[in-house]
């Protein structure tokens, strides 16, 4: 299993993930994260803010319930029981790193309120795992060009723009954000390949 690239690549994310989380524990982010905070929200106006605004409620926990029940519903298969180990797995996760990091949130210039600790941003995990996984199952089963290319497009968009959305909001730091986005990569090829090899075993 470790010759697989994916499983390589997932040891690699996790690894930079905890690079990151001792950087933090050691105090050694505070220039990249007021740096990253003070740039991005420097762009703030009234419609970045609703548009980051909502964008963040795409992965808010009630959001997330509703897609992966949505899709569970439609579907009705592999990618859906998948789609939920990856939703409940994801929260485990980023609920254990909040509580054995407890790091605080940002208390100024903030858009939105927000509770509990800020290492890693699970709404970022969130985006990965979830939107993430849709965007994997977009460039492997959708066989019209167009369509995947369009699909793939949105769900990376969104991705990516609900990192972006936590430090926009002032909920995050730079550092909560790119932790979030490597465990997630760091899980979500993971579980792809635990997939793939659970899929080539059934036959």
């Amino acid at each position: 299993m470790l010759k697989s690239k994916k499983v390589r690549l997932s040891i690699f994310f996790g690894i930079l993930f905890f690079l990151v989380m001792l950087l933090v524990i050691l105090g050694k982010t505070s220039n990249f994260d007021h740096l990253v905070y003070n740039t991005v929200i420097s762009f703030r106006n009234s419609v970045l803010d609703c548009y980051f605004i909502t964008i963040t409620k795409l992965a808010n926990t009630l959001t997330i319930i509703f897609v992966v029940i949505f899709f569970a519903l439609i579907f009705r298969n592999r990618h859906s029981l998948f789609l939920i180990v990856s939703s409940i797995d994801c929260l485990l996760l980023t609920t254990i790193f909040k509580y054995l990091i407890g790091r605080n949130r940002p208390n100024v210039l903030k858009l939105i309120e927000q509770g509990g600790y800020s290492f890693p941003s699970g709404h970022t995990m969130f985006s990965v795992c979830i939107y993430g996984y849709l965007f994997y199952l977009a460039i492997t089963k959708i066989k019209n060009k167009i369509l995947r290319y369009s699909v793939s497009s949105l769900l990376l968009l969104v991705i990516l723009s609900i990192g972006v959305s936590r430090i926009y909001v002032g909920v995050h730091f730079a550092s909560d954000v790119l932790a979030g986005y490597l465990l997630g990569c760091c899980y979500l090829l993971f579980l792809i390949e635990v997939e793939e090899k659970f899929y080539l075993k059934r036959g």
